[in-house]
């Protein structure tokens, strides 16, 4: 390119809305100029297009009609508008051929697909953004783009995906994060008016200890000894937190751990794509069943992945 251009990304997801006005400028470099957050999917009530012309307009103001790119829940059935789920495997390179385009207050906006995967037990699973996460980091990370590698995206709903020669193979879907915001605020395990505190990692790794090395039918009964610990007077409320995230997070990588659709051995590398508290989480985990693992930022991955589907189409 030999000019600079501003575009629009927008990551929209479950929990949290999150727009970057970024800028590319000649050497295909992504500059991020400014970003906002807002609420996610399923705390909008349905007023999508308000919801996103307020979070841009500052930017749309100073700069006019900027072609916006959006990716996760948003383009799902239980979001803004719909677009298809492409069928595993396939190369993310491509995601942009199935994106739906609309119009919005003059905006040209691209939406781009979900992808979907039929497991060896018959189940499909599908997921919406990571897609977009795993081509940035796939951009970034040439050397990941020949054999075999897991990664593990952390979140509301985390994805474990199997990568091979540079295509997603299929992928599993835990709801760590969502059944720990639930547990939290709609349960009896954590006191309504408890204070937010320090993260306690020992907390954390005496929940994970306890799922790791349990029987697969223990995460119910574990789940229940976040109260009773804090009965006892082993937990603080704010310990508590830490030690149910623990719980969750070691469960999730026990199930993965024994995942019929790939072999996760002692001399497995993982990839573990997300925020730096969550990247430390299961690092954590992973690190005590023997497992290899390197981190890698989801911001940076998000900004690479609409970098590229923007270059592609222009």
């Amino acid at each position: 390119m030999t000019t600079s251009s501003l575009f629009i990304a927008v990551d929209w997801g479950t929990s949290h809305l999150r727009a970057y006005l970024c800028k590319v400028g000649e050497g295909d470099e992504l500059t991020l100029i400014d970003q906002c957050d807002g609420p996610g999917v399923v705390k909008v009530n349905q007023d999508f297009q308000q919801t996103l012309i307020n979070a841009i307009t500052p930017w749309t103001v100073q700069h006019g009609v900027l072609p916006i790119y959006i990716a996760g829940q948003i383009t799902s059935t239980i979001g803004w508008y719909e677009t298809p789920y492409l069928e595993c495997p396939i190369n993310p390179e491509g995601l942009l051929d199935a994106a739906v385009s609309f119009d919005c207050e003059g905006h040209t906006i691209n939406a781009l697909p979900g992808t979907k995967c039929t497991l060896q037990n018959s189940l499909i699973d599908v997921m919406r953004g990571e897609e977009l996460q795993i081509l940035g980091f796939l951009k970034q990370n040439e050397q990941y783009q020949t054999g075999k590698i897991l990664l593990c995206l952390p979140g509301t709903h985390t994805k474990w995906v199997l990568i091979n020669n540079g295509k997603i193979i299929c992928f599993k879907t835990a709801m760590t994060g969502e059944l720990y915001d639930l547990l939290c605020h709609q349960s009896v395990l954590i006191p309504d008016d408890c204070a937010e505190g320090e993260f306690d990692w020992q907390a954390f790794e005496q929940g994970c200890d306890l799922t790791l090395g349990s029987d697969s039918g223990n995460l119910a009964h574990g789940i229940f000894s976040v109260r009773t610990r804090q009965l006892s007077k082993e937990l603080t409320p704010v310990q508590a937190k830490a030690y149910l995230s623990g719980v969750l997070i070691g469960s999730d990588v026990r199930a993965a751990r024994y995942a019929s659709e790939w072999q996760l051995l002692s001399n497995t590398q993982v990839v573990v794509i997300g925020t730096s508290q969550l990247n430390k989480c299961f690092t954590m985990a992973l690190t005590k069943i023997g497992v290899q693992c390197s981190e890698f930022d989801i911001k940076s991955a998000t900004l690479s992945g609409f970098n590229y589907l923007y270059q592609s189409a222009e």
